[in-house]
């Protein structure tokens, strides 16, 4: 069982995920500066839960 993951968490990176779809990976690091790039978020913990729910999202396209 992993960590739940909160509605500002999965909203944000759907929308990002969904409008820069292409600009996204599977690494943690590089989704880091693409989300800091893309979105304003004040917050580097909540930053970096994002970017971490946005790799899941990424790797689940692929399989």
């Amino acid at each position: 069982m992993g960590r739940i993951k909160t509605t500002l968490t999965k909203r944000t990176g759907l929308r990002l995920f969904n409008t820069h779809k292409s600009e996204f990976t599977k690494n943690f690091e590089k989704n880091k500066g693409k989300v800091e790039k893309f979105a304003d978020i004040p917050s580097k913990k909540i930053r970096n839960i994002v970017a971490g729910y946005i790799a899941r999202l990424v790797k689940q396209e692929e399989s």
